[in-house]
């Protein structure tokens, strides 16, 4: 699809949309001020392999970073917010990245896990975030701490997943209802399900045919599997699936 049929839906308010390729190419493509909150979960630059050998796109290098989040900054509007989460070990290069971008550091949010991920020096058992700023966002109606629990909901649709549990409050926090909530790299589609259910409009982007398809079934079932119950969201919001082909699933047979 072509960027100004992609920039027509987000104008006319169907903003619920999946794309299958690079975020900086296709991020390029979009109008500025496009979203008007982004959280996302990028790679994070340590070359993981799961104990099943399922791996992430562009984890061994940084060439992306600076590309990515200047596009992600003009696509996102004046006095907004952005959500990233970022690798310790690595926060020198985020940190680097989001201000050469335009962004500023505003806050630091840290998910405390019940189990190790990993275990060497230490026993890994939380997850990280950056709140950053576009321009002078006004403070949230309703704060949340930026110490919370981390609910394990598995991964096993990417390697990577983050509980939509833990997103949600996040989406609340930093959008209001009807915003466009964007995630460059939607990995199998936490983000915008998290965004669905809170009656915001998504855009997602993945460069893995693998996890896009995992985002695009995700997407088309509409079925919140992380809290255990049926949450069918389909017949509520309209979402139209772009990958190399235009799909819109609530026509789609």
């Amino acid at each position: 699809m072509k960027s100004e049929q992609i920039n027509l839906q987000i104008n006319q308010g169907f903003s619920n949309i999946l794309l299958h390729g690079n975020c900086v190419e296709l991020l390029s493509g979009m109008s500025s001020g496009s979203a008007g909150f982004v959280l996302t979960d990028p790679p994070y630059m340590v070359n993981y392999s799961s104990t099943d050998g399922r791996t992430v796109p562009n984890d061994d290098n940084d060439a992306w970073l600076r590309p990515a989040f200047r596009e992600i900054f003009r696509v996102l509007r004046w006095n907004r917010f952005c959500v990233s989460f970022y690798s310790w070990n690595k926060a020198d290069t985020f940190l680097t990245a989001w201000r050469d971008a335009g962004f500023r550091i505003v806050g630091h949010l840290t998910f405390i896990k019940k189990y190790a991920s990993t275990e060497r020096f230490l026993r890994y058992q939380h997850e990280n975030a950056y709140l950053l700023a576009k321009g002078n966002p006004t403070k949230p109606s309703s704060t949340i701490p930026d110490v919370l629990e981390w609910k394990y909901s598995g991964n096993n649709l990417h390697p990577t997943q983050k509980p939509v549990c833990i997103l949600t409050p996040l989406i609340e926090c930093f959008s209001v209802p009807g915003d466009v909530v964007l995630d460059p790299f939607c990995g199998s589609g936490s983000t915008l399900v998290a965004a669905q259910q809170l009656g915001r409009r998504y855009i997602g982007i993945e460069l893995s045919k693998r996890y896009f398809d995992l985002a695009e079934h995700r997407l088309r079932q509409a079925v919140v599997t992380e809290s255990g119950k049926g949450n069918h969201l389909a017949s509520e919001y309209c979402i139209p699936i772009i990958g190399r082909r235009h799909r819109n699933l609530s026509t789609a047979s």
